[in-house]
């Protein structure tokens, strides 16, 4: 059960202080009859809520792919950069998303935003091993003897130990796909310089079921669909 007046603010489209004005207008209805105040509770799949005549569908918890373009930091807000939230439509920016993990400034690709808490704690938890596959250009070919360094397990100069990790050498070796299964500071670029390469560009193409299809541009977002929602063990 949920407080009326909570739910209709979730969705983004009105703020508390529009929520209390609409129900006191006679403009929310339960069932077909008017609401005046916000605290009575309900079951939002059991019960027909209206606003102005129309049927509203309540989203408890929102879901969004999103393809990061580089240069957009992945954080809910920043007084001098541009952050991924300001990316979305002021109803979804009400809705206290944020990014489940995130890309570096200089990377692009998927990044999920939501704001189902628990669900972001299981997705990042290194017990998950939620696999992340990236795509990258380098400034030179890595070969057989990097890929079974990456499968082993590589130990940085600083003595990070990165878990085991797949490296899929495309064409001459030059483009790589690379498979991991945690997420420290800048890794893959760490990584690949530890084999002697510099990366040159990076994107994020998948995590866990999630695929960034080619359709969806650089700055383009959507929702998931119920079955991707129930895939990530999310509350569709």
């Amino acid at each position: 059960m949920e407080r009326l007046d909570k739910l209709l603010a979730s969705t983004g489209r009105w703020s508390r202080r529009e929520v209390k004005l609409l129900m006191k207008e006679g403009r929310v209805l339960v069932n077909g009859v008017p609401v005046r105040g916000g605290e009575e509770k309900v079951e939002p799949s059991a019960v027909r809520i209206q606003v102005d005549g129309g049927d509203l569908e309540i989203r408890t918890r929102t879901y969004i792919l999103l393809h990061k373009p580089a240069g957009v930091l992945s954080a809910t807000e920043d007084p001098r950069q541009e952050t991924v939230l300001d990316l979305l439509t002021p109803e979804l920016r009400r809705q206290g998303l944020f990014p489940v993990g995130r890309l570096d400034k200089d990377t692009e690709g998927l990044l999920l935003l939501t704001n189902d808490g628990d669900l972001a704690h299981r997705l990042l938890a290194p017990k998950s091993h939620v696999d992340k596959v990236y795509y990258a250009r380098l400034d030179r070919p890595l070969g057989e003897a990097d890929r079974e360094a990456f499968a082993r397990g590589i130990t940085l100069a600083d003595g990070l130990k990165c878990m085991s990790a797949g490296l899929e050498l495309l064409g001459d070796g030059q483009e790589v796909l690379v498979t991991l299964h945690e997420g420290k500071f800048h890794q893959i670029k760490r990584m690949i310089a530890s084999r002697g390469a510099t990366v040159c560009y990076l994107k994020r193409i998948s995590m866990g079921p999630l695929h960034l299809e080619q359709t969806l541009g650089r700055g383009e977002y959507r929702h998931l669909s119920v079955e991707e929602v129930i895939k990530i063990g999310g509350k569709p």
